[in-house]
This record gives structure tokens, C-alpha cells and sequence, in this order.
């Protein structure tokens, strides 16, 4: 009994495809005739359906004519090319993800057609692109200077990990932190900072002047440890109850505060300690060196910790209003 063989149309009314498709990928040799009509026709069995049901489910995926045709002819196998094309499907995924995120990132923000292109590139940017920019601005601001070396270890390790899927906020976050650590005048004010550090650091006074660094006196550092807990508690009590930085009840919590300094760092509450603690806090008293870490923890999806600068502020005019005093 002879096999069925089906002309182009009847092929094209089975499969669905157009006729000239058919003819296409016939004349390509990947869905070849069975044998020709006595007129010249051409005629198919029953394996060129399956054929063209292989091929139109492979291009629906993506996968090239050239790379179908080694497929059909056994050239490669279906799960190798299906791993490749998994693999390239999700770094298009990927490409796609961080596009609809900077237009939702533009959507939100109004921005002008300047910011959205900068958007985009910096958003196209490598993971090592990113490290390298933040790492040029650690080198700008903290090179040639005998800093805190595990200071600077802990800038180094906090690095911006853009997610395949971002949001808007992470995308619209790592372009404020890239323009930020670009900024002429950010980088002078911690390298104020960080010059201010590796000056205690040659006078030996690291113990106790380290008190201040968690409110930005050694650069854009990030608050940390049960001391920063601890102050935080008394300096928001205060802000809280109104209590007036100038006032004998700011003076208690005060002698609270630097109490904590003393027992996280040793040396002894006094008007030179106070002074070397005014000193760091006035240093680092920038708010963009909060707003680094803030940005930092949007586009990597840490905690956002709330602002410091409130209770520092405070704190800031607490010490003052007491050197003051002491002068009188």
C-alpha cells in the first residue's frame, strides 16, 4: 500500500501556512518533497507536516531558519538548541525588564528626553561598568590618603547590583548615584572628609574621633552597630519631646550620648572629646553622604535606614550650645 502524498495546498489547508511559506521553506531544502507529479509537481508525505508543525513552533521562539535546518538535519540536537535559545531569550528578558523600568522610571519622574537617554545608558551598563564607577570615586576621594583601610574595605564592598527586573525606583536610584559620585562638589566635600579621617589617623586619635563617623564625618558612611542604636534612641526622645538643643535638658542628654561614645570607644566625657566629636560631626555634616547610602540600598534592596540627620542636627547644636557655655 502506498504512502499518502500531499500536494502544496493540500499541505497548506492541513497546516495552516501559506503556500508561499511552504514553497520557501521547500526551496531551502528543510521540508523536502517526497517525489514529483508526472506533471512536476511537487508532493509531500506524511513526515512534512510534522516538519513545518517543528519549524513554525521553533520561529514562533525566535530560532533562525540556519539553526532550524541543522535541527532537521540532525546536525545538532532540539535540547542543545533549546538551551542556547533559553539562554539568549533571558538576557533579552533581561534587556526588556530594565527598558519597561526606565520607562516607568520616566512616566514617574517627568523627565526630559536628555535624562531619559542618560537613563538608558546608564542602565545598559555592565555589572563591572557600575563597580567601576563607584570604585573611581572611592580612588578620587580616598587615594594617596592614610584612611581607616577597613573603611575603605567596606566602601569597596558595597557596590550597586542593578536586578534584571528593576523598578522604576532602583532604576531612577542608579542614576542618581551615578550622577552623584560624578559630582565635582561631592567628591571635594569627602575628600574633606576622608582628609579629616586620615588626619586622626596620623595624630592617633582614631579611638575617639571614630565616635563620629556614623553620621558621616569619614565620608558617605553607613550608619552601623548597637552604639548608632543606642544614640539614636536618646537623640529622637529628645527631638521628640521638643527639647531645645540650647537648654540644661539637652545638656542630660548630651552627657547621655557621649556617655555611649566613650563606652563603645574609651576616653572620657570632657570638653576635648566634645570638641573632637563636634568636630567629625561638622565635618561629615552633608546630607548627600546619608542620601549615597540611601540610593545604595534602593538599587540593591537592603532596608533603607531612616535619616540620621535630624538627630545628628540636633546634636550638633547641642554640642555647640555647650562649648558656648563653657566659655562663659
Amino acid at each position: 500500500m502506498s504512502k499518502p502524498l500531499y500536494t502544496i495546498g493540500e499541505l497548506a489547508r492541513r497546516t495552516g501556512l501559506p503556500v508561499k511559506r511552504i514553497r520557501f521553506y521547500s526551496d531551502l531544502g528543510i521540508v523536502p518533497p517526497a517525489e514529483r507529479s508526472p506533471a512536476g509537481y511537487r508532493l509531500y508525505d506524511l513526515d512534512a507536516p510534522a516538519r513545518l508543525d517543528l519549524i513554525r513552533t521553533l520561529r514562533e521562539l525566535g530560532v533562525d531558519l540556519g539553526t532550524i535546518q541543522r535541527v532537521l538535519a540532525r546536525e545538532i540536537s532540539l535540547p542543545e538548541v533549546a538551551a542556547a535559545h533559553a539562554a539568549a531569550l533571558d538576557a533579552q528578558i533581561k534587556t526588556l525588564r530594565l527598558r519597561r523600568a526606565v520607562v516607568r522610571a520616566v512616566a514617574n519622574r517627568g523627565s526630559s528626553p536628555q535624562e531619559m537617554e542618560l537613563m538608558h545608558k546608564l542602565t545598559q551598563l555592565s555589572d563591572g561598568e557600575r563597580r567601576r564607577i563607584i570604585g573611581d570615586f572611592i580612588d578620587a576621594t580616598f587615594g594617596g590618603l592614610d584612611a581607616d583601610p577597613n573603611f575603605v574595605a567596606m566602601m569597596r564592598s558595597a557596590m550597586p547590583e542593578l536586578p534584571d527586573d528593576s523598578t522604576p525606583e532602583q532604576v531612577a536610584a542608579w542614576v542618581e548615584l551615578a550622577e552623584l559620585v560624578q559630582d565635582p562638589d561631592f567628591r571635594a566635600a569627602v575628600r574633606r572628609m576622608a582628609e579629616h579621617q586620615a588626619k586622626v589617623q596620623t595624630e592617633g586619635q582614631a579611638t575617639q574621633e571614630r565616635a563620629a563617623r556614623p553620621a558621616g564625618g569619614e565620608g558617605p558612611a553607613a550608619p552601623h552597630g548597637d552604639l548608632i542604636a543606642a544614640v539614636r534612641e536618646k537623640l529622637e526622645a529628645a527631638l521628640a519631646a521638643g527639647i531645645d538643643p540650647a537648654s540644661e535638658r539637652a545638656e542630660r542628654v548630651v552627657a547621655d550620648v557621649v556617655a555611649e561614645y566613650v563606652r563603645a570607644f574609651g576616653g572620657a566625657d570632657g570638653p576635648d572629646f566634645r570638641r573632637r566629636l563636634l568636630e567629625r560631626l561638622e565635618v561629615g555634616a552633608d546630607p548627600r553622604a546619608e542620601r549615597y547610602w540611601e540610593l545604595l540600598a534602593i538599587i540593591n534592596g537592603w532596608p533603607v535606614q531612616p535619616s540620621l540627620m535630624p538627630s545628628f542636627d540636633w546634636l550638633r547644636a547641642a554640642l555647640r550650645a555647650g562649648r558656648v557655655r563653657d566659655q562663659l
